[in-house]
């Protein structure tokens, strides 16, 4: 028997319409289970410090628990590659920094692609970086540090704690961006290359301000700038890189949270929703600022947003690494 042409179109419609069914469920109904954020660094550093109560608001947010899961090494990049793999629904998160997602890919040869093997979920708080010296370091401030340093070529010496640190990173950008030429003085450690600062031992840093603020305070140590836009406000007498005389250096330990590719946009934006909720809680605001991390613009806490800056740091600090011939070992 042959059907009316009006009834077949109709059946058809609706046989073809059956398969996004399953996902439209699953996206409508997520979550129902746990959701797991892996760090892709050791638990008690200062990824933690931002990733572990934004996961517990998170839950608040969710209705179900966010835990996280610290799974470190090759600098964050088998964390990475963990979450990469991990089932596109929601429930697996990959959390990092401009080193974990953006330096890794210049240094190393990955089995992903930072590019392409992600959603962008939401940008997270950023630890902006200070220029610090040993407080009876010759230069009062930026321009006085760098006229020294161009003075005085390969006399300033600068911590480094490792090829793709952010300690050497940084240090070779502002190399290339002031004609200086800094000694590179390698430590095991932030904590032993601060350390070293307070005792004259080391002459420059460039770290998290989240590492230097207790030593400023306690005036151990001076700081030339902190390398963002805006002064942070855990330190607002420090002037920016642009006030400083240095327009345009600007450099952050920046945060975000993606999901591996594929995952439905439904609950993308579920997630996004419930971060842009964590960071507009006035507790937990207050508890990050304590550590020395900025809030993200309101216009900057989306999907997109993140997606567009993760694409132009890349753009921006790959080619750096590669002229300078960084390569982890």
């Amino acid at each position: 028997m042959t059907l009316p042409r009006r009834t077949f179109l109709r059946l058809a419609a609706s046989a073809a319409a059956l398969p996004a069914l399953p996902c439209v469920a699953s996206a409508q109904a997520y979550p129902s289970r746990p959701v797991t954020i892996i760090v892709p660094y050791l638990g008690g550093g200062p990824a933690d410090g931002l990733a572990r109560p934004l996961a517990e608001r998170m839950s608040k947010a969710l209705g179900q628990p966010v835990v996280v899961e610290n799974i470190p090494g090759q600098s964050g990049a088998i964390g990475v590659a963990r979450a990469v793999k991990a089932a596109p629904d929601g429930y697996t998160l990959s959390y990092g920094h401009n080193g974990s997602h953006v330096v890794n890919g210049a240094v190393y040869s990955l089995p992903y692609d930072l590019r392409t093997d992600f959603e962008p979920v939401a940008l997270l708080p950023s630890n902006p970086l200070m220029i610090s010296a040993r407080k009876d370091f010759p230069a009062a401030n930026l321009k006085e540090l760098i006229a020294w340093a161009k003075a005085n070529p390969g006399k300033v010496g600068v911590g480094n704690v490792g090829p793709a640190s952010g300690t050497n990173v940084n240090a070779i950008y502002f190399q290339n961006i002031t004609g200086t030429r800094f000694q590179f003085v390698p430590h095991k450690s932030v904590q032993t290359a601060i350390k070293a600062l307070t005792t004259g031992e080391l002459d420059l840093l460039f770290d998290q301000a989240s590492h230097s603020l207790s030593y400023l305070r306690a005036g151990t140590i001076k700081v030339f700038a902190v390398t963002a836009k805006a002064r942070t406000v855990s330190a607002p007498d420090v002037p920016t890189t642009d006030e400083g005389g240095l327009p345009g250096f600007h450099s952050a330990n920046w945060y975000g949270l993606w999901a591996p590719k594929g995952t439905p946009k439904e609950i993308v934006v579920r997630i996004n929703r419930a971060v842009v909720e964590a960071l507009a809680d006035p507790a937990l605001v207050k508890r990050l600022s304590g550590q020395g991390l900025d809030m993200p613009p309101a216009d900057q806490r989306t999907p997109e947003a993140l997606g567009a800056f993760h694409k132009s740091e890349i753009e921006k600090w790959w080619p750096i690494l590669q002229k300078a011939g960084i390569k982890a070992k």
